[in-house]
């Protein structure tokens, strides 16, 4: 069974439905190009008229990139190229979502994680559920926010972006519309007959497609019966995030004796220092940048971090040995130079 699967109607429907369900349709390197390759045949097919993309199983959307393969990388320089190699076409990727001509409708229900929110945060329509659980967790494995995240993550209200990326925390479908990450909430029940309904118009003979999808989506759009807590917590999040060195937010979070900032200290300071700092500066530079700019910059970045131990050490406890517990060459803020900083940001 292939693990992408592709199919059209003729009513113009073409869908993508990711197909690893065991893995939580983990992308790897044939995913990626099977589906840039069959985006850029249907972005010039005047017969399809929209894409619906989503994820096989129970589980999920997508929980990420293929990161088993890429702590192969360590062992020779052909590993590492093909690691390259992978991102260089996830991120082609993500862009052709992002500018696809075409609305594409994302079903992002259950795990939707990492390189799943990169492949679909650029649809038109994106849809989340009682289900989700979004998050960017780059962070756990001594990695950073990559596909287009310094992009997307400073869309977010204030400085929840910088929150989001540097806690890795996992947020429900009600932050995650407050942060727009999303467009609509469908209840997980609803997705099947919204599904049906899109499939059985026939959208050819549609003369404003956009009006008419929005009406359609709008009789299963409702508000998440979950309460989100992002904005309660938005002035305490932007005061101590507004900082530009990650020294200055943790002192600014230590100085707060409230339960948030306790927690949210704790969680940072179990992070990589070296993903910390170049992380925040990355969604520092993001605030300036296209989405393109950001994502030829995760290049560079993904690139010296395939040479970085400590990431392969994050891997490691994470998802190879699992103990949680990472012996990170860097252990402190401060054995973390400027300089070093600055070699992660460059060709």
């Amino acid at each position: 069974m292939s693990e992408v699967l592709f199919s059209t109607n003729e009513n113009g429907v073409a869908t993508i439905t990711l197909n690893r369900p065991k893995a939580i349709n983990s992308l790897n390197y044939s995913m990626i190009t099977l589906i840039k390759d069959k985006l850029l045949e249907w972005e010039k097919d005047p017969v399809i008229h929209l894409v619906i993309l989503q994820g096989a199983g129970e589980k999920g959307f997508c929980a990420g990139g293929d990161i088993k393969t890429l702590y192969q990388s360590k062992e020779n320089e052909a590993a590492y190229e093909q690691s390259v190699q992978f991102f260089k076409e996830e991120y082609e990727t993500d862009r052709l979502v992002a500018n696809f001509p075409k609305p594409i409708i994302a079903c992002l229900d259950g795990i939707v994680m990492g390189g799943g929110i990169g492949l679909s945060q650029g649809a038109s329509h994106r849809l989340v559920t009682e289900r989700t659980k979004w998050a960017m967790p780059e962070m756990n494995i001594g990695f950073f926010p990559d596909v287009g995240a310094a992009y997307f993550l400073n869309k977010a209200p204030g400085h929840l972006g910088r929150y989001l990326a540097l806690t890795a925390n996992v947020i429900k479908a009600a932050d995650v519309l407050y942060t727009n990450g999303a467009d609509a909430y469908i209840p997980s029940e609803s997705l099947s007959p919204l599904l049906d309904q899109i499939n059985n118009t026939d959208w050819h003979k549609e003369e404003n497609l956009a009006a008419a999808l929005e009406k359609l989506l709008g009789n299963f759009t409702t508000e998440p019966e979950q309460v989100g807590t992002l904005a309660s917590l938005q002035t305490e999040i932007d005061k101590h995030f507004a900082h530009s060195a990650i020294e200055e937010i943790v002192d600014s979070l230590a100085a707060d004796k409230r339960d948030f900032s306790v927690q949210t200290k704790e969680i940072l300071q179990s992070k990589s220092p070296v993903s910390l700092k170049v992380t925040l500066r990355q969604l520092i530079e993001g605030e300036t940048k296209s989405l393109k700019e950001c994502l030829d910059m995760d290049l560079i970045l993904a690139a010296n971090f395939l040479q970085s131990e400590d990431f392969y050490e994050g891997v490691r406890s994470v998802v190879i040995d699992k103990d949680q517990n990472p012996q990170y060459n860097y252990k402190q803020l401060s054995d973390v130079s400027p300089s070093m900083i600055d070699s992660f940001f460059q060709n």
